[in-house]
Parts: C-alpha cells; structure tokens; sequence
C-alpha cells in the first residue's frame, strides 16, 4: 500500500476517534465539572467571561448555567455520599444545614439532564418550601414520601443539581464538604 493511502487511512481516523471522543465528552461532562466535593462536583469558569470550551459546549447542549457566578453557583452529584451511583429504584435521604446563600434548590434530572417525568409532577425543592432550611432533609425515592420529596420515575440513573442564587461570597468560591448536604442510601 503506498504512503500516501496509509496517512489518509490514518489521519481520516485519527479525526473520527477523536471527534467521537470530544462529543462523548461534552455528552457525560458535568456542569463543567473540575472540582469534587464529597460527591457534588463543580467548576470554576461557569458563569464567567473566561469560561472554557469544554464548559461552553456542556452549557451548549445541557442549557442549565445561564446565571453569572455571583448570582447563582452550580453543584452537580450524579453519585451518592459513598460514591456510588444514585439509581432512581433506591431511596436516598439528602441532608444539609444552611447553605450559605440568599435562596436554593434541588433539581432532580436524568443523566442526558432532562427533568424526570412522574405522576406528582414534582421537579425541585426549594428552600423556600422547607420549614427550616437551616436544618433540613430531602427524601429521594420512587414511591411517595411524607415531607419534602423528590420522585425519581424509578429510572436507573439520575442526578441531582444544587442550584445556590445569590451566593454569600459573592460566587467567587466553592461551597465546603461540610456546608454541601450529604446524599445517603437507605435502601432499594
């Protein structure tokens, strides 16, 4: 085989594995995600002018950080506390204390970051709806729960966002493993 065809062969290769590598990257990546804490993940260039590609493509095709950073912080668990993946068959418990911002919400999504269809037509909590959001609980789980509840539509996988508006430092920092809620199994 001449040269010639080898390289073409080559470099029409190279460029297919690659590009399916970017856009299974962009496809699985989280919010941008470049920082874990406990299982939440984040990034530091959501939100702001020096935001990077591969944030920019998620924010693309996931649409969910339209906020600047000093209005809103993102925080992303699609694993629970012991780290492993939450599955909509189990009951979780979400658990925290303030979150150290004017307002918050959980969102439940599945893993393409689409809302989960259900029959109650729950989506999110908010702080708001809480009687003490200083110290609360969340439960996760496919059949209805007494208290603030999260249905999950029995899918296999899913994900939480934590959505912080007007966070206290002004969103130039990340919230602690201490100040973010923990996401504990009790069951399936």
């Amino acid at each position: 085989m001449r040269p010639w065809i080898r390289y073409t062969i080559c470099g029409v290769l190279g460029l297919a594995l690659g590009a399916g590598a970017a856009v299974q990257r962009v496809r699985t990546g989280v919010l941008g995600a470049n920082r874990a804490i406990g299982p939440w993940t984040t990034g530091s260039d959501f939100g702001t002018a020096r935001a990077g590609a591969l944030t920019r493509a998620i924010v693309s095709l996931r649409g969910l950080l339209a906020l600047p950073a000093q209005e809103a912080r993102y925080y992303n668990a699609a694993v629970d506390s012991a780290g492993d993946p939450l599955d909509g068959r189990c009951r979780y418990r979400v658990s925290g204390g303030g979150i150290p911002a004017r307002w918050w919400s959980l969102t439940l999504y599945d893993h393409d970051g689409y809302l989960v269809a259900n029959q109650a037509n729950l989506f999110s909590v908010a702080s708001a709806a809480l009687p003490n959001p200083t110290k609360w609980e969340i439960v996760v789980a496919p059949a209805e729960q007494a208290g603030a509840w999260l249905p999950t539509g029995r899918i296999d996988r899913f994900e939480l966002t934590l959505r912080a508006y007007l966070p206290d430092d002004g969103g130039v920092g990340a919230m602690t493993r201490e100040q973010l809620p923990s996401i504990v199994k009790e069951g399936c």
